[in-house]
């Protein structure tokens, strides 16, 4: 009698134990398939979420604005390996022109900037090359070709300072032909509701918020295109004037 109770306390134990393991190895399982639920419902891609917000906001606005940024970032980009392709180590060339004047003269000295890339190289051979007709010609060279370079490394920044501007009053635009839109269809229903006013106004400001977007992104590599040009264009300064007082030094 006491084995057989035994035997059923024993049994009703493993039963027990069996089901809370059953239990504890299905708990992670339901919480893996509700946070995977929760995301399906809650998160979306990224690419997903800005195609739909595009879609929202109205292809006749959303349209323009994207080409802008397209554009911009073309030419922003175009400029940025431009710069930094003419971009030079201006030490290393004067000293390199100053030995050269030295070794060879006004000839072995427009060889070296002939051979290297860059406007201060081109600055120096333009002044180089008007050398025999005095220092006055020399500086005047200088001067305008300085003018040129300048222009050159410029080139297209209209355009992205356009698209700038353009960018967030066609987002503008938009919003006040969408939010007139959606008083008209308020006006046509008799009736004020707030989903439909809601919907409206969100959909309105979608235009606004992609030219804003649109804008500061180009601001920022307009900025730092015209900080390249800036630094750029003192250190060709710099150099002019070094290249004037080896001329000079050179003639004596």
């Amino acid at each position: 009698m006491i084995l057989a109770v035994a035997g059923l306390f024993s049994l009703g134990t493993i039963n027990a134990f069996a089901q809370e393991t059953e239990s504890a190895a299905a708990a992670p399982t339901s919480a893996v398939t509700a946070v995977d639920a929760a995301t399906d419902v809650v998160g979306k891609p990224l690419h997903q979420a800005i195609k739909e917000k595009f879609i929202e906001g109205g292809a006749a606005w959303m349209t323009p604005i994207l080409i802008f940024v397209i554009l911009g970032l073309a030419i922003a980009i175009e400029r940025i390996i431009y710069l930094n392709l003419s971009t030079v180590n201006s030490k290393k060339l004067i000293d390199r022109v100053e030995a050269a004047l030295k070794k060879g003269g006004i000839e072995e000295a427009k060889r070296v900037c002939r051979d290297t890339k860059g406007p201060i190289a081109s600055i120096f051979y333009q002044g180089l090359d008007r050398y025999h007709q005095g220092l006055d010609n020399v500086e005047k060279a200088v001067v305008s070709y300085g003018s040129v370079q300048i222009a050159q490394m410029e080139s297209g920044l209209v355009w992205i300072g356009l698209f700038i501007s353009l960018a967030p009053m066609l987002g503008f635009m938009g919003t006040v032909v969408g939010m007139v839109q959606a008083f008209d269809s308020i006006q046509a229903m008799g009736d004020v509701s707030p989903t439909a006013v809601a919907g409206g106004i969100k959909v309105a400001l979608l235009t606004t918020l992609a030219g804003l977007i649109a804008a500061v992104i180009l601001q920022l590599f307009y900025s730092y295109i015209i900080s390249k040009i800036d630094a750029l264009t003192m250190d060709m300064e710099d150099s002019s004037i070094t290249l004037v007082d080896m001329l000079t030094e050179y003639k004596k």
